[in-house]
């Protein structure tokens, strides 16, 4: 099992079915593991615009997050703008931010932004995903940030390297926060 083979299944034990996203090469390991994931639907949009207002929308009516995949910092910039209505109204919302491979980005590769700033800007939660054995808890605390009364966005930076990553023996861990309404 690989980083974003966990990571699915950190969703789906917290509850979390149903991956709205526009990858990038950053983020084919996630989109490999979504592929082979039971219980959890990815839908693949053409823009962030719609990934974000899809994810949005399907918080305000299920009153539970849906989760974002977005290719690096600018596809996260492409969805701002539905994600600040999110955060206005408290839709709980998972965002995965694709990011370069940990030791690719003192190169400055293209696309490559600061991406964590960006994310403050919507989002109750941020945090980069720093090695897979940090992965289970991050996720189990994002999922958790998005049930805090009244409900808001928590964003995950997934670098590439972090997500091919071999995660044997790693657990999956449960949010422990109930999942009750949000208003």
């Amino acid at each position: 099992m690989n980083g974003a083979q966990l990571l699915m299944q950190n969703l789906l034990a917290n509850g979390v079915d149903l991956v709205v996203g526009n990858p990038g090469t950053s983020e084919m390991q996630f989109v490999s593991a979504l592929d082979s994931a039971r219980g959890i639907r990815g839908v693949l949009c053409l823009f962030e615009g719609v990934v974000t207002g899809a994810a949005d929308g399907y918080g305000r009516m299920a009153d539970k997050p849906a989760a974002t995949l977005l290719h690096l910092g600018p596809g996260l910039g492409n969805g701002l703008a539905n994600l600040h209505n999110a955060r206005r109204a408290h839709t709980p919302i998972v965002n995965i931010v694709g990011e370069h491979a940990t030791f690719h980005q003192q190169y400055d590769p293209p696309l490559h932004s600061d991406i964590e700033p960006v994310a403050r800007t919507v989002s109750g939660w941020v945090k980069t995903i720093g090695s897979v054995g940090a992965s289970s808890a991050d996720v189990a605390a994002s999922i958790a940030a998005t049930r805090q009364l009244p409900g808001q966005i928590a964003t995950l930076v997934l670098p590439a390297d972090v997500a091919w990553s071999e995660a044997s023996g790693e657990p999956v861990r449960a949010a422990g926060v109930c999942s009750a309404a949000f208003r």
